[in-house]
């Protein structure tokens, strides 16, 4: 019972730090309502069009930071109760495997469905990055050497989002032989099926980007 009453305080935690509006609340320190300018949106991206450089960057390394910080203390946490209770086997199978992930979960939930915007938010990219960081820190970062490519040579910020949500789902699943790229050590099944979910619905979430990329009236970064 208790290993359930952590899980679910975990996941609930994990959301309500997922929902944290950076965007927002760093657009109105500078004087600007992002939900009214731009894109409307309260990512990174608009907050780096409408408000600034500077302002973009620290928007995109705090939602960034609320999908990693969560998902950081959730593995110290199972490490924590598994040690209490005589041995890691103990809650493999409850904790171990299963917390880190719903985390994980609950914080791109959190963003792209805020409770503290009438649950509209942003398109969880940069909180994805971060949680995935956590659990799989080789292939996120090779993901992220792909949204920079793109970003850079395309100058197109939804186009480098999409390829490396794709390419995350596709290292996933082929990541069995490498145990090495996740946190967990071994080819886990829920892990690959929560990133291709947790992927699929960023990449969802930019169906106007991708319209708009088709037509050729997508906005650039810059």
């Amino acid at each position: 019972m208790d290993n359930w009453i952590w899980f679910v305080a975990g996941v609930l935690g994990a959301y309500l730090a997922g929902a944290i509006p950076f965007g927002f609340l760093v657009g109105k320190f500078n004087g600007v309502d992002v939900r009214t300018v731009g894109s409307h949106n309260i990512g990174a991206t608009n907050v780096y069009r409408s408000v600034g450089k500077k302002a973009g960057l620290f928007t995109f390394a705090c939602d960034f930071l609320k999908g990693f910080v969560p998902v950081m203390l959730s593995l110290s946490l199972t490490k924590t109760v598994a040690a209490a209770e005589g041995g890691e086997q103990v809650v493999e199978t409850a904790l171990h495997t299963y917390l880190p992930l719903a985390v994980g979960v609950a914080t791109v939930f959190g963003h792209m469905f805020t409770c503290f915007m009438k649950f509209k938010g942003g398109k969880g990219v940069a909180t994805a990055a971060g949680m995935l960081m956590g659990l799989t820190a080789p292939l996120t970062g090779a993901a992220l050497v792909v949204f920079a490519l793109v970003v850079y040579f395309s100058h197109y910020v939804s186009l480098g989002s999409c390829l490396a949500a794709a390419f995350m789902i596709v290292g996933i699943w082929l990541s069995f032989p490498f145990p090495w790229l996740t946190h967990f050590g071994y080819g886990n099944a829920a892990l690959c099926i929560m990133v291709t979910f947790v992927c699929g619905l960023a990449i969802l979430k930019h169906k106007s980007n991708i319209k708009r990329l088709l037509n050729g009236t997508e906005n650039k970064i810059w």
